[in-house]
């Protein structure tokens, strides 16, 4: 005797009912990874904002397929384009976390790479480290740093094309088993979308960087000093601010980059000084950046270095 009962189609069942998006995401690791971004990395607000937008995109296109609601699957290929030290390396392995949470990236992992990486230096050199590259970040994110050297058209007998086109072929044709994430200077990438359109027209989402403010900037230092056990002294603190204003209007200035590059500096300074003086020193001297051990760099001095100003 044929049964009564009507089987419900759990999809259809889910559809019938209100779907907790928040519920969803806390069902991923995806809160917790924006969460690590928003700590990890001071300032960047319209950054983060784009990020938290490109996740919640994936994450209701991961429910609607779900449910059945089908549609294309989405183009995750990136431009990240902004100034050096501002984050560009961080976000693009946060980026590869939530793709892997949302299902969208099978391993998760992030490979960098720069021009050297993929293009050889003589015929039938090209191909083979492209393809080894390729294949070693398959199922995760490839970030491809200052993208723009890939291919110098100037050069008669440079190779990067055939790079170029190997990737652009793996970038249409594995798009669901691989992201890439191109970085570089904003002026310079915009040069090579326009001399390389088919990178364009496979790019889903443009991210620019800004620079830091002083205030960030500063915020940042007193961030990577406690994570040294160090503080400033008022004085240290106040030469410091001075530094930031003044190495930044230097050439090659690089955000956070060059801050972590002057904390070092700081350190061998401030190291020397209680080594040269002699005296038994104090743990509040051993932890303590005074004015002296800023002020001695060449941003005030005026060495004419500025490339490795510190």
């Amino acid at each position: 005797m044929p049964s009564t009962e009507t089987e419900t189609d759990p999809a259809a069942a889910e559809l019938a009912e209100s779907i907790d998006l928040r519920r969803e995401l806390a069902d991923t690791r995806v809160g917790e990874v924006l969460d690590r971004l928003d700590a990890e990395l001071i300032g960047l607000t319209p950054v983060k904002l784009r990020i938290r937008q490109i996740a919640a995109l994936l994450l209701v296109d991961r429910v609607r397929r779900r449910v059945g609601l089908t549609s294309g699957t989405p183009t995750l290929h990136m431009s990240f384009t902004g100034n050096p030290g501002t984050g560009k390396t961080t976000v693009a392995q946060r980026m590869a976390e939530i793709l892997h949470a949302l299902g969208y990236l099978r391993k998760g992992h992030l490979v960098s790479v720069t021009r050297d990486d993929l293009v050889g230096q003589y015929i039938g050199h090209t191909a083979p480290k492209t393809k080894e590259v390729l294949k070693k970040a398959m199922g995760g994110v490839l970030f491809i740093d200052e993208a723009y050297y890939l291919y110098r058209p100037e050069n008669e007998r440079d190779y990067g094309q055939e790079a170029v086109e190997i990737l652009l072929q793996v970038m249409e044709n594995q798009r669901d088993d691989l992201v890439v994430i191109l970085a570089g200077y904003t002026d310079r990438m915009d040069r090579f979308f326009r001399s390389n359109p088919g990178f364009r027209s496979r790019i889903a989402h443009h991210i620019d960087f800004p620079d830091y403010s002083d205030q960030e900037l500063m915020a940042i230092t007193e961030t990577m000093m406690q994570t040294q056990n160090y503080h400033f002294s008022p004085g240290g603190a106040a030469a410091f601010r001075d530094y930031i204003a003044a190495r930044r209007q230097q050439p090659h200035f690089a955000n956070a980059r060059s801050i972590r590059n002057a904390l070092d500096r700081m350190r061998l300074r401030h190291a020397n000084r209680h080594f040269a003086g002699g005296a038994a020193v104090s743990l509040a001297d051993l932890s303590t950046i005074e004015a002296e051990d800023v002020l001695a760099s060449r941003v005030f001095t005026g060495a004419s270095r500025p490339e490795t100003a510190r």
